[in-house]
């Protein structure tokens, strides 16, 4: 099975409304074009300066998602094309992103990160965390930036009533920011939840977005 046949393969099994990530962090710009060859454009990356030398090197019309934690000195590397940051966890990365979207004169999609698992290695705000973050004066001064959704991690177990929860928690989040910041806009609709073992379950639960890597590249390098 080629990378084009697994990416299609899941595109069938997927509805129509979610989003699929090929994740490509870590593998050489051959296996990308392979993908994009086959008609695919959608990649993410999880390490600035690798994503901007596959940015340089590969077709302009491929939309990368930075998937990784996000350092605020390496957000210089993607600004002037990235489509999509998924894990904001931070005011100070956020306005970092502002500062950068604005030299290179766009508005940036972010998603904000939530903790939603058990591994205190994870990243990501609580939901009292991005209250204070939206309803702050900070955040109404950032107008290069656009929320565009949420974005969380399971736990890494074969548990899936947990990770079903888990899941469950992230879609309760995001209703609870859609009604409280973002009734009146649009663009904010995005539930990035669901990887290579978990997405079925991310998707049950209301994921937009999931962010599949070794079920299309094989295992990672």
């Amino acid at each position: 099975m080629g990378i084009s046949n697994n990416i299609n393969t899941i595109v069938r099994e997927i509805p129509e409304t979610v989003k699929l990530i090929a994740v490509s962090k870590t593998k050489p710009k051959e296996d990308i074009l392979e993908a994009y060859e086959g008609g695919y454009r959608i990649f993410g990356e999880n390490k600035p300066q690798e994503m901007m030398a596959k940015h340089q090197d590969l077709p302009k019309d491929i939309e990368w998602h930075f998937i990784g934690h996000l350092q605020t000195n390496k957000v210089k590397y993607i600004a002037p094309f990235v489509s999509l940051i998924h894990a904001v966890d931070s005011m100070k990365l956020l306005k970092m992103i502002n500062k950068e979207a604005l030299k290179n004169d766009r508005v940036i999609d972010c998603l904000l990160q939530f903790h939603i698992a058990d591994e205190e290695s994870k990243f990501g705000l609580s939901k009292e965390e991005a209250s204070v973050l939206l309803t702050s004066d900070e955040f109404k001064e950032l107008k290069n930036v656009r929320i565009v959704g949420v974005m969380g991690m399971a736990t890494n177990t074969d548990d899936t009533n947990q990770v079903s929860l888990e899941f469950a928690n992230l879609k309760g989040i995001y209703q609870y920011l859609k009604y409280e910041f973002f009734s009146e806009d649009a663009s904010f609709k995005e539930i990035s939840m669901g990887m290579s073992g978990d997405y079925p379950l991310a998707i049950e639960q209301g994921s937009t977005i999931i962010r599949v890597g070794s079920s299309i590249f094989g295992a990672r390098n």
